[in-house]
């Protein structure tokens, strides 16, 4: 990453005076642009390699009235088998620039079409703390403020400062605070309003240290021999994140099958006081008076608690099948394509998954991925 002085945020009419040609091809399969391998063909797909032809692609095709999908990675994706019947924008930008902001903190500004994985593991190498237990998550950066993507104790709406994007109302380029993107658990204004914002660009704080965050995932406190709380090298915490995700089958492997995921397909749920007792209830109902679930206090009288474990204990055990789709047999909150199914048989998984949760606890689970022509 080069160091470089930031350009001051902008508010312009986007591509003004300025004409961009990107690539573009028809009827292209989605599947070879998700990590789920699974998609039908896009009707329109352009390849954009500059942000003035992303902006371009995305404001010629709303002139035409032509639904868009914006891809990235297609980490978080789960397209219908018909494909998309309108413009695929994929996103291919690159670059990143970094200054000190004077405040003991380095300011990285990343374009969207960036890798993310590759992204964190330069910023460990530089010295910079701030996203090392969000290594091996795939995908590109333009997409991890959407999903507010967080990992082993860390989101990333904690290093995020602001967010370049292409406001297709206005029809144009506005910087975003972390206040106006509005984070949540694995939540964003981008994600609440899909059809508005592009997001062109990442800002994040990062710390120059040799040594991490403050660890605060137990799991990932256990594995390095520390207290939740305590820092490690920076390097030592990265590989013992990417050590964890491989065990779960959470890093990209072209020869494990249980890769062939969009990582975690259901959120852990977060539950109110009233939802709270009755889960309790059916706890004690089906697993007996002494059992209890895993719960983090929330604010507010709301308890999260673990997609994963009401999984299991609703009797959907690793490896579990239906059809050609499977519950990963390394992580039971991934669902995975590992005979090149289709998007209908993983959505029956993922249907059976949710009802049986439902069934049994009482809890309705909801979907992480993004669903593109189809629900559940």
């Amino acid at each position: 990453m080069s160091r470089g002085r930031l350009p001051s945020p902008a508010r312009a009419r986007a591509g003004e005076g300025r004409h961009h040609v990107a690539v573009f091809a028809e009827e292209v399969n989605l599947a070879g642009y998700t990590t789920l391998r699974l998609g039908g063909p896009a009707r329109r797909f352009v390849e954009a390699t500059t942000e003035a032809e992303v902006v371009d692609a995305v404001r010629e095709a709303d002139a035409e009235g032509e639904p868009v999908l914006v891809l990235g990675g297609g980490s978080n994706l789960v397209v219908s088998d018909e494909g998309f019947p309108g413009t695929v924008v994929h996103v291919g930008t690159r670059g990143a620039e970094q200054v000190t902001d004077g405040h003991g903190r380095v300011l990285v500004r990343v374009q969207a079409g960036e890798e993310w994985e590759p992204f964190v593991a330069r910023c460990v190498a530089d010295g910079l703390a701030g996203v090392e237990c969000l290594s091996g998550i795939p995908g590109r950066v333009g997409a991890t403020p959407i999903q507010n993507v967080g990992a082993y104790g860390q989101d990333v709406s904690e290093t995020v400062v602001e967010v370049r994007a292409y406001d297709r109302r206005t029809e144009a380029i506005v910087t975003l605070s972390k206040e106006e993107c509005a984070f949540s658990y694995r939540n964003s204004l981008f994600k609440r309003t899909p059809d508005r914002y592009v997001v062109l660009g990442v800002t994040y704080a990062l710390r120059e240290s040799d040594d991490s965050q403050p660890i605060a995932y137990a799991e990932l406190a256990r594995r390095l021999g520390t207290e939740p709380g305590g820092r490690v090298p920076l390097k030592e915490a990265r590989e013992a994140v990417l050590e964890l995700r491989r065990g779960k089958g959470m890093v990209l492997d072209p020869s494990d099958p249980d890769t062939r995921s969009a990582g975690s397909f259901f959120t852990n749920p977060i539950l109110d006081a009233a939802s709270v007792v009755e889960l309790e209830r059916r706890v004690a109902e089906r697993l007996g008076p002494d059992a209890t679930f895993p719960r983090f206090p929330e604010g507010d009288g709301r308890t999260k608690t673990s997609a994963a474990w009401l999984i299991d204990r609703a009797g959907f055990a690793k490896g579990h099948t239906r059809g050609r789709a499977r519950i990963s047999t390394k992580h039971t909150l991934a669902l995975t394509n590992p005979e090149n199914g289709g998007t209908e048989d993983l959505l029956a998984l993922a249907r059976e998954v949710r009802d049986g949760v439902r069934a049994a606890f009482g809890v309705e689970l909801v979907n992480e991925p993004v669903f593109v022509g189809v629900s559940l």
